[in-house]
């Protein structure tokens, strides 16, 4: 989907994380809600249970994060506020992100 110009779209970043250090990766869960405030980001998912549907998709640990834009999602994830938080997590896990716009 596209913007239509001048217009915003909503975007979120889809992750699914296999952790490796239970305790860093805590650590790092603790960090992350400042750092999405000053680009608009909040949690819409964060972990808990799921049922695949469909396909053999097996996710470990599914992350939904909401911005009003991909251009806060893309500054976010680039962000000097998120370097130290994000580092922290390839430490304490790998993970496979998407970043989507939102239906017009």
């Amino acid at each position: 989907a596209r913007s239509c110009e001048g217009e915003q779209m909503t975007a979120y970043v889809i992750a699914d994380i296999d952790i490796h250090d239970q305790d860093a990766y805590r650590e790092y869960s603790a960090l992350v809600p400042d750092t999405l405030r000053p680009y608009g980001g909040r949690f819409l998912v964060r972990g808990g249970a799921f049922e695949t549907l469909e396909g053999d998709w097996r996710p470990r640990r599914v992350v939904v994060l909401e911005f009003p834009s991909a251009q806060h999602a893309r500054r976010w994830y680039g962000s000097q506020e998120y370097a130290a938080p994000l580092a922290m997590r390839h430490r304490a896990s790998t993970g496979k992100l998407v970043l989507v716009e939102g239906a017009a």
